[in-house]
């Protein structure tokens, strides 16, 4: 166990810093290469609240410094005191950095099976000629869009009238996603039949990886959203949204703002596709329950 003195007495290093929190407001984190405040900590919560209605819990202190860290390096800034000055005086740019930074972008080719399934049969039960409109709103490095596009495929043939918009906060994953390049030990979850028809391998210095086939890009339209401002850009309503391990980040009031805002945008009778923690039960009123973690637009 790590010690630390204080008023000539040996302590555990967790105490000491507690108790250094309580009396200073601060912790100088040994090793590290910036101090690191209670107060810092504080103003990252408030501002990526705002911003992008994150909510971190007081146990993210480390992922929080590790993060930025590297924005602080970036920008030639010596504290993050200095730099959260300067970032409140910036526009867009460096705000997008800092909301990069933090999100969290864990995905994987047809994860959680079963809402494929359910999808695919959900797609074959209208007539062949139905227009699909489908929003994936976390795409981040876009596995499940295309795992989307191509259970669309599988379902209704090449020539499916399916369109998608897939959307993410994070500018950076979103334009890995529009690339649709992937190394080969990330697509485990993509049998031998859908690589050969789904994919390209790479070849000579693109060895040991493969990209999406252009059709299927040309299905998807990837943009950046922020689920909670209200200047979302649609138009026509979706028939169906993916909207998979998004709402876990927000706190209660912010989960009921965006819920509504997805049931304005959703056509009467549309699916909406949640993750396997999250449940919305509270609002019967906008969404019923029709299957494991799959809600239908009231």
């Amino acid at each position: 166990m790590l010690l630390a003195q204080k008023r000539g007495r040996l302590m555990p290093l967790a105490s000491a810093q507690a108790g250094d929190m309580l009396e200073a407001g601060h912790v100088e984190m040994q090793g590290r290469e910036f101090a690191w405040t209670n107060t810092d900590f504080d103003r990252i919560q408030a501002l990526i609240y705002q911003r992008a209605g994150i909510s971190l819990h007081n146990g993210k202190h480390a992922m929080v410094y590790s993060r930025l860290s590297r924005r602080l390096r970036d920008t030639g800034h010596q504290s993050f005191k200095d730099y959260l000055n300067w970032l409140e005086t910036q526009d867009d740019p460096e705000w997008q950095e800092f909301i990069n930074a933090l999100t969290t972008n864990l995905t994987s080719f047809f994860r959680e099976q079963h809402h494929f399934e359910i999808l695919a049969n959900h797609l074959k039960s209208k007539p062949a000629s139905t227009t699909w409109r489908v929003w994936c709103n976390a795409a981040s490095t876009g596995e499940e869009p295309y795992s989307l596009v191509m259970t669309a495929i599988e379902a209704l043939g090449a020539k499916a009238n399916f369109a998608l918009t897939a959307s993410d906060i994070d500018s950076k994953v979103l334009a890995s996603a529009a690339q649709g390049v992937y190394r080969l030990e990330g697509l485990k979850g993509v049998s031998a039949e859908r690589m050969q028809h789904f994919f390209m391998r790479g070849k000579g210095a693109n060895e040991g990886m493969a990209r999406i086939k252009p059709e299927l890009q040309r299905m998807i339209a990837f943009i950046r959203v922020n689920l909670i401002r209200d200047d979302w850009p649609f138009r026509e309503p979706f028939d169906v949204v993916f909207c998979r391990n998004v709402m876990i980040y927000f706190d209660a009031p912010t989960q009921r703002k965006v819920l509504e805002r997805i049931h304005r945008v959703m056509a009467p009778g549309g699916l909406l596709f949640v993750g396997h923690a999250e449940n919305f039960s509270e609002s019967r009123d906008l969404f019923v329950l029709r299957g494991k973690t799959v809600y239908e637009r009231r």
